[in-house]
């Protein structure tokens, strides 16, 4: 089950129960990795800085996990999970224990077993999904669906892990854009190898 935008290695491994399903409000939640110097991925969608031993609990995605059922990508994304898939990787699979769904330009796109296209508007797609009984929703990312969801005002927090390494140059985590968005510090994490944990709620 990966993590960041791009089937993050440190959490791609981890499989988890899922946990009876909430009722009220639910949120969508970017949890995402990220270098120091604010980037995703290089620039070529590698992700090798991320590949490191990760501590009991893996950053607290298994209980994380545990909190959503529905899981939302990007074209890009999704494209690099299935090259996980191929290579083999374990976890990498879809989990058919969450609803996946698939954001693309190209309408007439036709994602694998286990993934829904969505053809319908931003705005009109989260407020359905938010509507639904159900738990807590993880944008998966990449940098320009967590942008198009923040500009529609459809992100309510982000986790970010923050890795302890500078990559020089690669994919943002939000992708470039004129906005302002104010956020509120929920809570901070240090962890032992240095990872810095932040949870964020976006103020609106």
């Amino acid at each position: 089950m990966p993590l960041a935008p791009h089937c993050d290695p440190l959490f791609i491994r981890i499989k988890v129960d899922p946990i009876p399903r909430m009722t009220g409000s639910r949120k969508i939640i970017v949890l995402i990795a990220t270098s120091a110097d604010g980037f995703i991925a290089r620039s070529d969608g590698s992700v090798d800085w991320l590949d490191r031993p990760a501590p009991k609990g893996h950053y607290g995605m298994v209980a994380f996990y545990k909190s959503i059922d529905t899981i939302l990508w990007g074209r890009k994304t999704y494209e690099v999970a299935l090259d996980f898939q191929k290579k083999g990787v374990p976890g990498s699979a879809f989990d058919p224990k969450v609803k996946n769904y698939l954001f693309s330009r190209t309408p007439s796109f036709s994602p694998v077993a286990g993934v829904e296209l969505v053809s319908e508007s931003i705005k009109s797609f989260a407020t359905k999904l938010r509507r639904k009984k159900g738990k807590n929703i993880w944008m998966m990312g990449g940098a320009g669906l967590i942008a198009s969801f923040l500009d529609a005002g459809e992100i309510d927090q982000f986790k970010i892990h923050v890795i302890p390494v500078f990559i020089g140059e690669g994919i943002p985590l939000i992708a470039p854009g004129r906005r302002t968005v104010s956020l509120k510090l929920l809570a901070s994490k240090k962890y032992s190898d240095g990872v810095l944990e932040l949870h964020y709620a976006v103020q609106k």
